[in-house]
């Protein structure tokens, strides 16, 4: 008897795991280069790209010149083995962009968000939209991973808040599935911006960060190696509840008038609060992120303004307190300013606040502005999006 039944369709399915994996993350490769980078022989190697061939998930995708010899095959992801969509929304646009399964962009689309307007109609609408511009077959969408500023439970998928669009609110994603009938999850907006992160911004050279959202509302992301802290409800990294000094403690209620958490964490911090801040140094712009732009280009010149010096250390002050707190529990490598108001400091506002942090508790965490200014929420969803369609098309059958 065999005493390892099995061992054989085993090996293929790591080795087939193994170079598709590689393909996805490093493109295009020869038999030559899949050998060596995953450390199978050359014979093993043709054979599995070979199998993957006849499956259809791998193509050839043109030659690699310029060595000595006959140009070697460039072997590649099938892009046509699925599409995927990320979405983000906001009380006031939504955001949407359609990839095929190697990450390739094909179309994007921003629209208004109608807050009162069922979540399955309208990301139904996006979704025909974004799959006729592609011309392919929505049937073909893979996976659809959608953010938006709430708190979504890990286990149920259930919207347990979500202040500005109580549309969303409850089981929402039941009557996406039921309407789409496409793959879709549901993710809270920092978490999927903190994956983006991880995976190209500034924390991909550490394994524990937190990144501080300092939007409309302050919120953040805790990351320890490839795992967010969700929390029991998904509540984890709700920033705007916490007690600071300086700041009345929330009664769990929000200042219907400013349409936010009228005290702690929330009142120093918030977009309205940050404008208020600017506009007592006065600095005058549009809203708080280039209110912060300003004072942080004029600061970064020989000569600064005394107001943009002024303002922006009052500020770091008020980030630091959140981020003390968080430290001080976490004891991260790596904090990262996010959202339009936290990356426009740069290294101006950084570096202020990891100064003030240094002195408010033991942790040293470095601190830095979000390399990723340009819709992060939606480059994370697209980034599980693609992570969960190959793990569908590539690995279902493995």
């Amino acid at each position: 008897m065999n005493p390892k039944p099995g061992r054989p369709r085993l090996l293929r399915e790591l080795n087939d795991r193994a170079a598709l994996e590689l393909l996805g993350s490093s493109g295009a490769l020869t038999r030559a280069q899949v050998s060596e980078m995953t450390g199978l022989s050359r014979v093993t190697a043709n054979h599995v790209l070979s199998r993957l061939e006849e499956r259809g998930v791998v193509v050839r995708a043109g030659v690699k010149e310029g060595g000595r010899g006959p140009n070697a095959v460039l072997y590649g992801l099938n892009p046509s083995c699925g599409y995927v969509i990320g979405i983000e929304v906001y009380p006031d646009t939504t955001t949407a962009v359609l990839a095929d399964i190697t990450g390739r962009v094909l179309a994007e689309a921003a629209v208004p968000t109608g807050v009162a307007v069922d979540p399955a109609e309208a990301v139904q609408a996006i979704v025909e939209r974004l799959t006729r511009a592609a011309g392919i077959d929505p049937a073909q969408v893979q996976a659809c991973v959608i953010g938006l500023p709430g708190v979504i439970d890990p286990g149920t998928s259930l919207v347990h808040f979500c202040y500005d669009m109580p549309a969303w609110c409850g089981d929402v994603l039941e009557a996406l599935h039921r309407r789409l009938r496409l793959p879709v999850t549901i993710d809270n907006d920092v978490n999927l911006a903190a994956m983006a992160e991880r995976a190209v911004g500034a924390a991909s050279d550490v394994r524990n960060f937190v990144l501080l959202w300092i939007g409309r509302g302050p919120g953040s992301a805790v990351m320890v190696g490839d795992q967010l802290l969700r929390g029991t409800v998904g509540a984890a990294g709700e920033l705007g509840w916490m007690p600071v000094p300086g700041a009345a403690v929330s009664d769990g209620g929000f200042d219907r008038s400013r349409h936010e958490v009228g005290a702690a964490f929330q009142a120093l911090v918030g977009w309205r609060a940050v404008q208020e801040l600017a506009e007592r140094h006065g600095i005058a712009a549009e809203d708080a992120a280039r209110s912060v732009a300003s004072a942080a280009e004029s600061v970064s010149r020989a000569t600064g303004s005394a107001a943009g010096v002024g303002f922006l250390d009052e500020l770091a002050r008020r980030i630091a307190l959140g981020v003390a707190s968080i430290c001080a529990v976490l004891d991260p490598e790596l904090v990262v300013l996010g959202s339009h108001v936290g990356s426009a400091g740069g290294d101006e506002l950084a570096g202020r606040v990891q100064q003030a942090v240094a002195r408010m508790c033991l942790a040293r965490p470095r601190v830095e502005a979000s390399a990723i200014p340009d819709r992060p929420v939606v480059r994370g969803a697209l980034l599980v999006a693609v992570e969960q369609a190959r793990e569908r098309v590539f690995f279902a059958d493995l």
